[in-house]
């Protein structure tokens, strides 16, 4: 049963980050393209909306934050090893 639940977890994880993180920042840039305003495909105005926009970059920068903590994640055991610095002290290695 162990297999089973640790595959179930690979693609839980797979598809949150495969998938999800990619929908989300097509989600911001959605936002932001909303937010610049301009002339829309139909020929009218529309006014620029700062909450859409602020809400693009906030989307852009959780997207950040989860790649960089996946990659800091991924190299904990290089940087302790050759820095000596342990990036995530409390946690379960």
């Amino acid at each position: 049963m162990d297999i089973v639940e640790s595959i179930a977890k690979v693609l839980v994880i797979g598809l949150l980050f495969g998938a999800g993180l990619p929908a989300v920042f097509a989600f911001g840039l959605r936002l932001h393209a909303q937010g610049v305003g301009g002339e829309n495909a139909d020929g009218t105005i529309s006014q620029p909306n700062p909450t859409l926009r602020a809400l693009g970059y906030l989307l852009y920068a959780f997207v950040a934050a989860a790649i960089i903590f996946g990659l800091l994640w991924i190299t904990r055991q290089t940087i302790l090893y050759y820095f000596d610095i342990q990036i995530f002290p409390d946690w379960a290695y």
